[in-house]
């Protein structure tokens, strides 16, 4: 039997919410990536807005799904939540991290799906 499609339950705003999320966090890593290669730009700015949309994206996430948290991708974002504060942290270490934050990213997010969701903590319920 096949899973049903979770984008059939949820109201369509959560959709919504979520695909204009994820572009506002995309431009605003780009602007960040940006001001980390010298343009010209305040790059506290673009830390905040990417902060702000991927935390918001996380708590959407979470309560969509409260069980990604166990899964591989919620324990990804969790690590790189980590290295976002150790990047806020050390000026030194920005550019590094931010590059494999970037990377991780891309990685997770074109995984397979029973890559992504295999569940690490405990059992799926």
């Amino acid at each position: 039997m096949a899973a049903a499609n979770p984008d059939r339950t949820r109201p369509i705003w959560r959709r919504w919410l979520n695909v204009l999320l994820r572009g506002l966090h995309l431009v605003a890593v780009i602007l960040l990536g940006a001001g980390l290669l010298g343009a010209p730009l305040a790059t506290g700015n673009a830390a905040a807005a990417v902060a702000a949309s991927g935390l918001a994206m996380f708590a959407l996430d979470t309560w969509n799904k409260p069980g990604h948290l166990r899964e591989v991708s919620g324990l990804a974002m969790i690590a790189k939540l980590v290295l976002v504060a150790w990047m806020a942290l050390d000026a030194s270490a920005r550019f590094a991290l931010f590059w494999l934050i970037v990377a991780g990213s891309a990685v997770f997010a074109h995984a397979p799906s029973r890559f992504r969701h295999a569940v690490i903590l405990g059992r799926r319920p």
